[in-house]
Order: structure tokens, then C-alpha cells, then sequence
């Protein structure tokens, strides 16, 4: 992956190794692999962030330590800042889609990054100044506060649904069974059907047809598969005669 074409992971003054660690994670999940850590207050390497990283350094996530916000980003065209609170600044905000579109734009001409907060308070407003556009969640105003690994996440998230990533099942229909034919349909409800008429279930008789389409409307809804067609009329064998010692005998 080349790293110039997607947004460095800036995270300015964090002070748990635990956070770091899970922020590597999160970003690797989406495709992302350039942090740095500015000015982390139990220095760097931190081996607190190994457990929560889950082996995303060693899997492709480049940490390097910077001794201030500034110098992490020095070599950045734009940046744009992750914060929650109003800021009294003139510069646009808005949310995780967003921010992505305004980066995939800059980056064609400079590099680009994204400044997370601290665990405590979050951004200074010195961070914020150095930033082209702010970045927020729609989150609960009464409850703002997301751990900085979760923010990374959410971001993250956005970065890699816009880069078209599909995840480990691909396509909306992965996992799911060929599709019922018409003719096993069919074959299914006559033998609902049957059984229900065994029953006693169609009265008074004239109502038939019409509990019939009902039915058949109902199933017809499931989008079955073939194998689940399999599996109901097995159910509707094991309710008609049972199976094993509770199976009866039925001359038809």
C-alpha cells in the first residue's frame, strides 16, 4: 500500500501505551498504517500497546515518535483536526465523510493528516490553530467524550468504507445458499399444504384458495434457498409422522 495516498494518524500528547495500541488496531482494520505519536507522555516504544494493538505494528502499522504536535506534522499539506468542542475559529467543519472527501482532494497535491486529542482534554486550541478544517462526530451533546482509540475507529471506518473496502464477505449475498427453484417452491407448499388439509386446517372449505395464496404470499417473501426448502419440508415430515421412537405409522 502506498502510504503517500492516504491520511498519517497524528496522535498529540496521548498518554496511555493501552490507546495507542488499540489506535494501531483500529486503523490497520481499515487500511490505514502511519501513526505518529506526538509527545507521548510515557515515551515510546510503550509496551502497554502491544496487547491492545493485537499485532498490527508487526502486521504493517509504522509508529514513529515526534517531540511535539508540530513536528509531527511539518511535512503536511493539510490537516485536519478531530475535536467535539466549538472552537471560535473560521475554519469548516464537518463530519467523518466529509473529512475524507476534503482529504482525498488535498492529497493529490500534499500529504495529508488527521490530529486526534489526548485522553484527558482532548485538543488544545494551539493544535486546532495548526489545522485547515475541523472533523466531528455526531455523538450525544450531553455525552461527547469518545476514547481516543474509538475516535481513531470512527474515522478510520469512513476512510476504508470510501476506499470501497467490502470486508471479509464480499458482496451482500456472500454466505447465502443457491436460491430456491421455482419448482422446489412449489413443491414445498403442496406438501404444507397436504398436511395442513390432513389437519383440518382449511375451514370452513371455501376459504381454502384464499388461505392458500396467503401462505404461499408469506413464503414467497423469504427469498428461500434451496437448502432451506430442504430443511422446512424435513420439519414438516418430522411434525407429520415424528421422527425416531415418536414416529407413527400412516398407511398414506
Amino acid at each position: 500500500m502506498n502510504e503517500d495516498r492516504q491520511p498519517v494518524i497524528i496522535l498529540a500528547e496521548p498518554q496511555l501505551g493501552e490507546n495507542i495500541g488499540a489506535a494501531a488496531r483500529a486503523m490497520l482494520n481499515f487500511g490505514l498504517t502511519e501513526l505518529r505519536i506526538a509527545a507521548p507522555r510515557d515515551g515510546w516504544p510503550n509496551p502497554a500497546a502491544e496487547p491492545l494493538a493485537a499485532g498490527a505494528f508487526e502486521a504493517g502499522v509504522k509508529a514513529t515518535a515526534f517531540d511535539s504536535v508540530e513536528a509531527a506534522c511539518a511535512d503536511l499539506g493539510y490537516l485536519v483536526a478531530a475535536t467535539a468542542r466549538p472552537r471560535g475559529m473560521e475554519k469548516p467543519v464537518t463530519n467523518a465523510a466529509g473529512a475524507v472527501g476534503w482529504l482525498h482532494e488535498a492529497m493529490a497535491a500534499k500529504r495529508v493528516g488527521v490530529v486526534f486529542g489526548n485522553e484527558a482534554q482532548g485538543l488544545s486550541n494551539d493544535h486546532v490553530a495548526l489545522c485547515d478544517a475541523i472533523m466531528t462526530y455526531p455523538v450525544n451533546k450531553a455525552f461527547a467524550s469518545l476514547n481516543l482509540s474509538q475516535a481513531v475507529i470512527v474515522f478510520a471506518h469512513a476512510w476504508g468504507e470510501a476506499a470501497g473496502r467490502e470486508g471479509r464477505f464480499e458482496g451482500t449475498e456472500a454466505g447465502v445458499g443457491e436460491p430456491a427453484s421455482r419448482d422446489e417452491l412449489i413443491g414445498m407448499f403442496e406438501h404444507f399444504e397436504a398436511e395442513l388439509e390432513r389437519a383440518g386446517y382449511f375451514y370452513p372449505p371455501d376459504k381454502t384458495p384464499l388461505m392458500t395464496r396467503n401462505l404461499r404470499n408469506a413464503f414467497i417473501r423469504g427469498q428461500w434457498t434451496s437448502q432451506e426448502v430442504r430443511t422446512f419440508r424435513g420439519a414438516v415430515k418430522a411434525l407429520a409422522i415424528g421422527r425416531g421412537k415418536a414416529r407413527i405409522l400412516r398407511e398414506d
